[in-house]
């Protein structure tokens, strides 16, 4: 039995942050209803492909049943209804309004199933001047400001590799849902949630924007010790043009590796605030040019300093300690990467894609 046996979810999002919501419950047993649109979720048609599917969608909707309802016709709606009535929690996607005026809105369904919970997920809320403004994950980063620190040593910002408005919201949405069920039990009644992209993300700047949060001005990245202003927080180029990073500042890290390079000159220079210790920086970087990366990861294997190679993708999820933790498994002939949340007595997550064990 998984913890959210018994619990029924209609998922009625697209794209990344309701399907992961969902997905997480899935994994741990809820039974979810994925409602599609007649044409079905775009995430369908997103290459690559395995197994003739999108790798992306199978990793975020595995576990789940799917159903395609025109929500425009009497006999979409009806089919709607039929497991709303059932369920325990809803997640929609739409721009603010939409589910208004389909018939759907909170108010509508609280009063024929008064113990659902009910969650939105939009961008920039449901309330508010920018309710209505359209946005995917890196316009929100952009109006967060994360985006003015995702940037390169010209000052530049870049494309982010993460979606993090979107996985920022897909985890608050999860844990409010959580909380509104554990409410359900001492209330009866369920919750609405509001769920926003910008509200979810902004927490995650509070160690790099204090100063901001504080009222003042905002950071700039090569002064910052988590965003370039470190030598010991701090990506270097290789012989080979592959890159490695320091990844901790802490003095015994600094003394453990300037003290193997015979530079302990050196230590009290990282311990300087970020943003004054280029001679140290500009040290490191001749040093790491040395040698290639794979040389200078059998040099650090016996030191104790917060190290690592920067990996593509490929060979990332080729380490051993992947297959060791089982964190992929293939199930019917796709790829699907195994949940994060792993509680000693659940079930196995690996269901075909109709949901079934």
């Amino acid at each position: 039995m998984g913890k959210l046996t018994g619990i029924k979810v209609v998922d009625l999002s697209l794209f990344l942050p309701g399907p992961m919501l969902t997905m997480m419950m899935a994994d741990q047993g809820a039974q979810v209803t994925k409602v599609e649109p007649p044409t079905g979720d775009p995430a369908r048609a997103m290459e690559p492909m395995e197994a003739g599917e999108s790798v992306w969608f199978n990793n975020l909707n595995r576990g789940k049943e799917c159903l395609r309802l025109d929500l425009k016709s009497d006999d979409g709606r009806a089919a709607l209804w039929r497991l709303i009535d059932e369920a325990d929690v809803l997640v929609e996607g739409f721009r603010p309004g939409v589910m208004e005026r389909l018939g759907f809105g909170y108010k509508t369904v609280a009063d024929r199933n008064p113990g659902i919970v009910y969650c939105s997920v939009s961008a920039f809320g449901q309330t508010g001047a920018m309710a209505h403004h359209p946005a995917h994950d890196m316009a929100v980063q952009a109006h967060a400001g994360f985006l003015s620190v995702n940037d390169g040593p010209d000052g530049t910002p870049v494309v982010p590799g993460v979606p993090s408005a979107d996985m920022a919201a897909g985890l608050t949405g999860l844990a409010a849902v959580l909380m509104a069920l554990i409410g359900r039990q001492a209330s009866g009644r369920g919750d609405y949630i509001d769920v926003a992209m910008f509200d979810s993300l902004l927490p995650w700047c509070s160690h790099i924007a204090g100063s901001a949060i504080a009222g003042g001005p905002s950071p700039v990245s090569r002064t910052q010790r988590s965003l370039g202003g470190a030598a010991f927080y701090q990506v270097y180029r290789t012989a080979d043009d592959r890159h490695v990073v320091l990844g901790g500042r802490e003095t015994k890290f600094a003394a453990n590796l300037l003290n193997a390079l015979d530079r302990p000159d050196l230590i009290a220079v990282a311990d300087q605030p970020a943003g004054e210790q280029d001679q140290l920086i500009t040290f490191l970087a001749g040093v790491f040019a040395t040698r290639t990366r794979a040389e200078w990861e059998a040099w650090f294997a016996d030191k104790d300093v917060a190290f690592a190679p920067v990996l593509d993708f490929r060979e990332a999820l080729d380490q051993s300690f992947v297959t060791e933790r089982e964190l992929i498994e293939q199930v019917d002939g796709a790829h699907l990467f195994a949940p994060a949340i792993r509680l000693s007595d659940t079930p196995d997550w690996r269901r075909n894609k109709d949901g079934q064990q």
